[in-house]
């Protein structure tokens, strides 16, 4: 693994694996959707890719302070597959968005990541402990890794090469 591939992301898959079809690579990343994850993996043509894995990480609206608006963040992962590569190629997107007004509607903020991210936030409640002191727990965390992780893995499996994408065309 060069300098490069280290900076973009780049995995390659181990020797010996047996490239499968475009079509086999595409069903095997749809089938990482289930009930029971908090992202979904769809079609990505609006986007101008072939899937798109999304996870919407939502934070509580404060009552009383922001009273009907609500701060949600977007990570994206955008990815095409190159057939006569047998490579695909992904571009993370991150960015805040808030939901606004008496009907709600997306309005973008002013930050915005794309390339390779990797992120991880948490979300604390602070409350009285059983001795009677301040304590804070843990309610929400987020982990980028936890939806790139699995697109990786089924990526390589498939004896496909996972090329990240730092900026230009996806």
């Amino acid at each position: 693994m060069g300098l490069f591939d280290r900076l973009t992301g780049t995995k390659r898959p181990a020797d010996g694996v047996a490239p499968r079809s475009a079509a086999e690579v595409h069903a095997a990343l749809l089938g990482l959707n289930r009930p029971d994850v908090p992202y979904v993996i769809r079609d990505g043509r609006e986007e101008g890719a072939d899937l798109v894995a999304e996870w919407r990480i939502l934070d509580p609206a404060w009552q009383t302070f922001f009273v009907r608006n609500q701060v949600s963040r977007v990570f994206q992962v955008r990815m095409r597959l190159v057939p006569e590569k047998q490579e695909v190629r992904s571009l993370d997107q991150q960015y805040e968005v808030t939901w606004a007004g008496d009907t709600p509607r997306l309005a973008l903020a002013a930050e915005a990541q794309r390339g390779q991210v990797h992120t991880v936030s948490k979300s604390w409640t602070l409350g009285r402990g059983e001795d009677g002191g301040l304590e804070a727990t843990e309610t929400s965390t987020f982990d980028s890794s936890d939806l790139k992780n699995p697109l990786q893995d089924t990526v390589l499996g498939a004896g496909w090469t996972w090329r990240g994408v730092v900026t230009g065309k996806l």
